[in-house]
């Protein structure tokens, strides 16, 4: 028995919408997580701030549980995306101490290689399943429109592929390469920012509040409908605007500027925004319903609210505290194997499925009752397998992060072999 997956409409791959046992899609994505180190800033100080760490490993493993069962709820609960551009602007904003070119090369740097390693697995599947860009219709035959195949190497734009490869019968069903180009959007959506923040923070320390609220009123202009850009270039500057507000967030956590605000008042005024944007949701509910990644300016507005709040009373932790010590392990691993695994679980997702299939085969699944069991479990099978699974690719491919990063290759950088000195500094 062969379970097929549902896919979004459009050209763009979307990480997140609804799932039919399949890897969700989504119109307006949701973004995610900051390529590169495991490193983060403490306001105005150096160091590593291991609630940061700990917000990034919870977006991590809440993009995948969503990529499993498309809950909508969890697009409110907690969102990731906007949770990890903050992340990656504080970041950013702390690099830029240094002269701009030197850290955009450095990110791209850290960026780049493991993007290859997953561009390389991709494409090779698919030329080897006859997909031939320069015959594609998408592409309008010609070298031009092949040429977009550049974008697995270095993601100005959003890079081709067939929409259907293959056979429903086959390994992977036909519409594989949709669902394992999803995640790369956020790679595009990540370089524009890294080239902006130079100009980016000029802005913030000169113009603050206009640079903060500036993607929310451009949100509000091209994420309504009030202004339509067509194509992929509408869809970088939606994202652009939608996650814009959470990167300058980032900026505002690092600089110390969000701390200077009163609490009550940052709280107040979060919650006021994060009332709109639900209020607004209400009456602008995609097919999936309360799905934030529907509908952008409230994925804006409730995620900017979000972030606040997370930020206005974030700690300042060396070492995870109490009972959150024990997930230290796990927290440091995700940190350090983040760009692997956000790169690689939508297609470690599918092939839980080929897996699944062979429990059919089993003399004791013969019966109807054990069948029906089966298919109504398939899900939860695929929630179990997708961890070892991705165990397996931090264990063959995330040692290129190491490489990117010019440090030594690790298989498995948990913070044990290094001692707690290294872990701290990220090494």
């Amino acid at each position: 028995m062969t379970h097929g997956y549902t896919t979004g409409t459009g050209t763009t791959p979307d990480p997140e919408s609804t799932p039919a046992y399949g890897i969700p899609q989504q119109r307006q994505q949701e973004r995610e997580l900051a390529p590169g180190s495991a490193k983060t800033a403490k306001p105005g100080g150096g160091g590593r701030d291991r609630y940061l760490d700990l917000l990034r490993s919870i977006a991590l493993v809440r993009v995948v549980v969503y990529h499993l069962f498309g809950w909508a709820w969890l697009s409110v609960l907690f969102p990731s995306m906007g949770v990890m551009f903050a992340l990656a602007g504080s970041l950013m904003a702390r690099s830029l101490n240094r002269p701009a070119l030197g850290v955009i090369k450095g990110r791209l740097r850290r960026l780049l290689p493991p993007l290859w390693a997953f561009s390389a697995v991709v494409l090779v599947l698919m030329f080897a399943m006859g997909w031939n860009p320069l015959k594609d219709p998408d592409l309008g035959g010609t070298w031009w429109g092949a040429a977009k195949v550049f974008d697995y190497l270095v993601p100005f734009g959003a890079p081709p592929y067939p929409e259907h490869l293959g056979s429903e019968s086959g390994l992977l069903e036909s519409t594989w390469a949709d669902q394992a180009a999803g995640p790369l959007w956020y790679l595009r959506a990540y370089l524009w920012f890294v080239i902006a923040s130079p100009l980016l923070l000029w802005a913030f320390r000169r113009v603050p509040w206009a640079t903060l609220l500036a993607p929310l009123l451009l949100t509000a202009v091209v994420g309504t409908g009030l202004v339509t850009i067509p194509g992929e270039t509408g869809n970088a500057v939606s994202d652009f605007a939608v996650y814009g507000g959470c990167w300058v967030l980032g900026f505002a956590h690092h600089e110390g500027k969000l701390k200077e605000v009163p609490r009550y008042l940052a709280v107040s005024a979060a919650t006021v925004i994060m009332g709109f944007g639900l209020w607004w949701a209400s009456g602008h509910l995609g097919p999936d319903g309360w799905d934030l990644n529907d509908i952008p300016l409230a994925q804006a507005t409730w995620s900017f609210g979000i972030v606040v709040i997370l930020l206005q009373y974030a700690p300042s932790w060396q070492e995870l505290p109490g009972r959150l010590a024990r997930f230290d392990k796990l927290v440091t691993l995700s940190n350090n194997r983040a760009v692997t695994i956000y790169l690689w679980h939508n297609l470690l997702i599918m092939a839980t499925v080929p897996i699944i299939d062979q429990l059919y085969n089993l003399p004791f699944m013969e019966s109807d009752a054990a069948t029906s069991l089966l298919d109504r479990a398939d899900t939860f099978l695929m929630f179990v397998l997708i961890w070892p699974l991705i165990a397996v690719a931090i264990l063959a491919f995330g040692w290129i992060e190491d490489i990117a990063a010019k440090r030594g290759p690790r298989l498995w950088p948990n913070g044990v072999s290094g001692g707690k000195k290294n872990r701290r500094r990220g090494a």
